[in-house]
């Protein structure tokens, strides 16, 4: 079995109640391998009526499935997550060819995706509410955790299966069913996982799968109805902002996970192998597309130059090219558009005083590549300091003492991830209590995982997924008053 193998002709469709079927319209579009801009194939192109359809499979199915026992929902997800694990290799060479990342970067993508069905199978047993008596006395106190009901998930682009896990993992755990729209760029992933999903086991209904052209008619449709309780959205900060105003008119729930600009703080004490070691996964996972990729390096004047030296040393060793070819470090980024957009990054920076350490522009020839990039003495107040770079990237500003470093840090309206290298344990402490941020790596380049809360504040959003917390964003909570006296 190959990548597209997963996905069979006849499920390159919509996925409604159970059933694979083709977009009222009868249309469809393309999904292209951004490696070369050709065609792997086409998937149907849902409207407003397949959305509705969606929602009524979902709306039909709610009742039941909330009435089913949580171990068995947990059964569920735990077929799900082994059955992903014993085909990584097929779905890493699927996200590989859509998303355009290398194999094993596609693959630990594959497996930390996996992680939330295991994660959230073990939590379906664990919704707790509580029993107390009243302090007046009298009466006792019950609270019941339900689930919140049908949900819609829009998915991004740039992990296209495991954004989708952290969403359809706590949902199904908790007991609630939902609609999923995958990015229009990459919907082959979660196609492939819907099929996997019903071969667990999930009854029709619970899961719905529409892939669309038209995302923005997709969720107006949806969120204008009633019967839709709870909207989680991956994406940028702009489109973040709509979805909260549409979610007004029914109130429903909002998760937002949106944009970032993580910085990566270096101060003079730190280990620098091991703070370059940290950067090269902060900065180069994904290609750098990623809302928690380092953003902006903040680096103390002891080991500003010694550190980009070692840095570009790394970043200019990397082989960039297509994501399933062997030997390749860095695969395409998405589109032209998002190469566009890096390059004019770059040279407003070095415009603005920047120079180039290493890297600095895209390689002639077919495909939407971008050299990695490393750049010094980047102005603090530069376009590429403020704007979320989505690239191979790393733009180093010096800074001289602690309190220079965190108020740079915190000067953005984002608050994602953010990453400190430092010796000094009181430091580090005082860091992640000053940075207004929702994750802080301390001397590491990875916080992403299944079992700790992933949010932000700020811009970067509200609600959290993984973890404890993960399964509280899909539970509404009742309370019983009950007179014993």
């Amino acid at each position: 079995m190959s990548g597209l193998d997963l996905l069979a002709p006849d499920r390159r469709a919509l996925f409604i109640g159970g059933r694979w079927r083709e977009a009222a319209s009868g249309k469809r579009f393309s999904v292209l391998d951004p490696a070369d801009g050709s065609t792997l194939t086409d998937v149907a192109d849902g409207g407003a009526e397949d959305a509705l359809a969606a929602l009524a499979a979902a709306a039909g199915a709610q009742a039941d499935w909330a009435r089913t026992a949580p171990r068995d929902r947990g059964e569920i997800l735990r077929r799900a997550f082994e059955l992903v694990v014993e085909r990584a290799d097929d779905f890493a060479e699927l996200v590989s060819l859509e998303m355009g990342k290398t194999l094993a970067e596609a693959k630990g993508e594959v497996l930390y995706g996996a992680e939330f069905l295991r994660w959230f199978s073990e939590e379906a047993v664990r919704v707790h509410g509580r029993w107390m008596q009243a302090p007046a006395g009298g009466s006792r106190l019950l609270t019941v955790r339900k689930p919140v009901g049908p949900c819609l998930f829009i998915t991004p682009w740039n992990f296209p299966l495991a954004m989708g896990t952290r969403k359809i993992g706590p949902a199904v755990a908790a007991g609630c069913t939902m609609i999923v729209k995958p990015a229009e760029l990459t919907p082959l992933s979660m196609l492939a996982l819907a099929g996997v999903m019903q071969e667990a086991g999930l009854p029709d209904g619970v899961l719905n799968v529409v892939t669309t052209h038209h995302s923005a008619v997709l969720s107006e449709t949806l969120m204008a109805d009633r019967r839709l309780r709870k909207v989680s959205f991956t994406g940028s900060t702009t489109v973040g902002k709509v979805l909260v105003r549409q979610s007004a008119g029914e109130l429903q729930r909002m998760s937002m996970e949106l944009g970032g600009n993580a910085p990566f703080i270096v101060f003079d004490d730190a280990d620098v192998d091991a703070a370059v070691d940290g950067a090269m996964i902060a900065k180069m996972r994904n290609m750098g597309e990623a809302c928690t990729a380092a953003n902006r390096f903040l680096v103390q004047e002891g080991v500003a130059t010694l550190f980009a030296e070692k840095l570009a040393a790394r970043m200019g060793a990397l082989t960039v090219g297509r994501g399933q070819d062997a030997g390749v470090d860095v695969g395409p980024l998405i589109d032209a558009k998002a190469v566009e957009s890096v390059q004019k990054l770059v040279n407003d920076a070095v415009v603005e005083g920047a120079r180039i350490v290493v890297g600095g522009s895209a390689p002639e020839g077919p495909g939407t590549f971008f050299q990695p990039t490393v750049l010094l003495d980047v102005p603090s107040e530069a376009e590429i300091n403020v704007q979320e770079i989505f690239g191979p990237v790393a733009p180093i500003t010096v800074f001289t003492t602690e309190e220079e470093a965190v108020a740079r840090a915190n000067a953005t309206e984002y608050g994602l991830s953010s990453y400190v290298y430092t010796r000094d344990l009181a430091r580090a402490i005082r860091m992640a209590e000053t940075l207004e941020y929702g994750m802080v790596g301390i001397n590491t380049g990875l916080v992403s995982n299944a079992a700790a809360p992933f949010g932000g504040v700020k811009h970067s959003g509200f609600g959290r997924e993984g973890g404890f917390e993960g399964i509280e964003e899909y539970l509404d909570t009742t309370y019983v008053a009950i007179p014993v006296s």
